[in-house]
């Protein structure tokens, strides 16, 4: 059991998922904007894996630039996956954040620190109790400039945690592909739900950008 829930599971072996969308609520709970593309032309997007998806959205949700946030699935083979089959193992996906935002009033490089700041990337498929492939720390990129970025930062912070004695950063660092939307319920959890459960929790090394 441990292994099937820590072990990404083949194409060939995932969940058949299916055609229809999950539905979600039009607009963002938080900031009110459309939750949806199309977005602003002047918008950027990226796409953060730090374990659950609740307390790592409402980090970004906060800061100033960001236009909206949403939680889903990514990286993975299963078409629309549910939460149930997502928690399973057997889609692939990632639960992730999918964060849109003004590049002229928040850099991708503040969204980086936030990023590194706010959870364990040593800890594989899991983040603190949450067991799973779908916890796997990540950064999906939306364009080379973002992607190149993102591996020049998990090698400063990959330097810093070496001196604090952590173990390799196993942070997966790619371009995007699909991004599913997860249930309605899911996205913007802790602002509906103010006492529920946020998993997310540092290292401790806070990272510097050169």
């Amino acid at each position: 059991m441990f292994l099937k829930k820590t072990t990404l599971v083949a194409q060939d072996k995932a969940l058949k998922g299916r055609d229809q969308t999950i539905k979600t609520a039009s607009h963002h709970f938080v900031l009110e904007n459309s939750l949806h593309a199309p977005f602003p032309d002047e918008m950027e997007q990226v796409q953060f894996g730090m374990g659950c998806f609740w307390g790592a959205e409402r980090k970004f949700w906060s800061l100033t630039g960001v236009y909206i946030t949403a939680v889903g699935y990514s990286a993975g083979f299963t078409p629309n996956p549910n939460y149930e089959e997502v928690c399973t193992g057997q889609t692939g996906h990632n639960e992730t954040v999918l964060v849109v935002y003004d590049p002229k009033a928040i850099s991708f490089e503040q969204l980086l620190k936030v990023f590194w700041d706010n959870h364990d990337p040593t800890q594989g498929m899991r983040q603190g109790n949450d067991l799973g492939t779908q916890y796997r720390s990540a950064i999906y990129a939306y364009s080379d400039a973002q992607l190149s970025l993102a591996q020049k930062s998990k090698a400063l912070f990959q330097e810093k945690l070496k001196h604090a004695r952590f173990a390799d950063i196993t942070t997966e660092i790619k371009l995007a592909t699909d991004f599913f939307y997860a249930e309605d319920y899911h996205q913007q959890y802790l602002a509906k739900n103010p006492n529920g459960y946020c998993g997310l929790g540092g290292t401790g090394i806070c990272y510097e950008q050169r």
